[in-house]
């Protein structure tokens, strides 16, 4: 435990994702308590030189309590209405506090087009690090405003877990109305035991996610496994703690253990394949052969045409794809290195062919194994 400890107090950048039930009542109106601790404990974290960065939760339950609402609006519209009230009012308060301390924020509204578009996604990674150099804190939300279903990442468990890989963060809080995750429903189960520390997310560990415990938020247990796999997967440390224990975070870095760890993997994925993994919108799929499998999975091979058999959708050159084994499950997704059409001419032919084919050559390669992610 001490060297987790000393792991812990050592680390820079700290994102901290705090849900709807921790800033809200379940009537929508804020919890002004809880928010005041919760602004307490980063503002400590910042004054230590850390660089904290904060996503939070909260806008339609508080936009959805001043409407006289119950329970979360059911259409787009409606909760496209809350969030422009309850955004405001969110920041108002989130302003007012930080500012007692002495410290600036900045509202950093995000889709998943910040995302899924590289040039975007490279462009709010260089705005956030911008407003960290200045001694900002980042508050960040899903723009629920403008979301619609195809642009919403759905939930901010996920959304924060994005911004920590985006802005290569050491530890990720997922702050929220449980302590952590348990080998059992704590709210039905008295026998049920938290469990310290996760090292890899196991068929047997998602079974024990259940469902979300508040009627205000979106994000069950499920979305922090999501969210974790994410971090896990970005080289961050990712700990799962109630937002309404007293001095939560600093009892965490400094080693108590009433919380869940999911420590990251050694093989962290590079910034551009954490990107083609996570982030990007994948526009089609290419069907390979037991050999192209092979060749992929067992020697970290580049994609062939000789190796494929089939594709499915339109895209063009530099967009995402799902790769299909003959088993038909995803093996991997990578960014191709020809269109849609032009890999339909050339599929199952050697790459010496493609010329004459096509009438050029760019690439030999359907997608480059620096371009690709095995299925994680």
């Amino acid at each position: 435990m001490g060297e987790q400890q000393h792991i812990f107090q050592i680390f820079k950048r700290v994102v901290v994702k705090v849900g709807s039930s921790s800033v809200n009542y379940l009537n929508g109106k804020p919890n002004m308590s809880q928010i005041e601790s919760l602004v307490r404990q980063l503002v400590d974290l910042y004054n230590q030189g850390k660089e904290v960065l904060l996503v939070t939760s909260g806008a339609v339950g508080a936009g959805s309590g001043r409407l006289g609402l119950k329970g979360r609006p059911k259409t787009i519209p409606e909760k496209q209405a809350a969030a422009a009230i309850g955004q405001s009012i969110l920041m108002h308060i989130y302003e007012k506090i930080f500012a007692e301390y002495g410290v600036t924020v900045g509202q950093v509204l995000l889709t998943k087009e910040d995302f899924s578009d590289r040039r975007r996604f490279l462009n709010a990674r260089n705005a956030l690090c911008t407003l960290l150099r200045f001694g900002v804190i980042p508050v960040i939300n899903e723009n629920d405003t403008v979301a619609v279903d195809e642009i919403k990442l759905g939930d901010n468990d996920n959304l924060s877990a994005l911004v920590a890989g985006l802005v290569d963060a050491e530890i990720l809080f997922l702050l929220s109305d449980v302590d952590g995750l348990y080998t059992a429903d704590p709210r039905k189960d008295p026998a049920a035991r938290l469990i310290d520390d996760i090292y890899e997310i196991t068929p047997d560990i998602e079974v024990l996610a259940g469902e979300a415990g508040s009627c205000m938020g979106t994000g069950g247990m499920a979305t922090k496994l999501q969210a974790a796999r994410i971090a896990m997967h970005s080289g961050v440390v990712t700990i799962i703690a109630g937002a309404g224990k007293k001095d939560v975070l600093r009892r965490v870095i400094s080693g108590e253990r009433d919380r869940t760890v999911f420590w990251p993997l050694e093989n962290k994925l590079e910034n551009k394949k954490q990107w083609i993994a996570y982030s990007s919108t994948v526009h089609g799929k290419i069907f390979i052969d037991k050999g192209a499998a092979r060749a992929l999975l067992g020697q970290g091979k580049s994609l062939l045409p000789s190796g494929v058999i089939g594709v499915e959708g339109v895209f063009e050159l530099g967009n995402t794809v799902s790769i299909i084994g003959p088993d038909e499950l995803e093996l991997a997704r990578g960014l191709v290195n020809y269109s849609s059409s032009e890999i339909e001419i050339i599929k199952g032919l050697q790459t010496r062919d493609i010329a004459s084919l096509l009438g050029h050559k760019d690439y030999d390669e359907v997608v480059h194994r620096n371009n690709m992610v095995m299925n994680i």
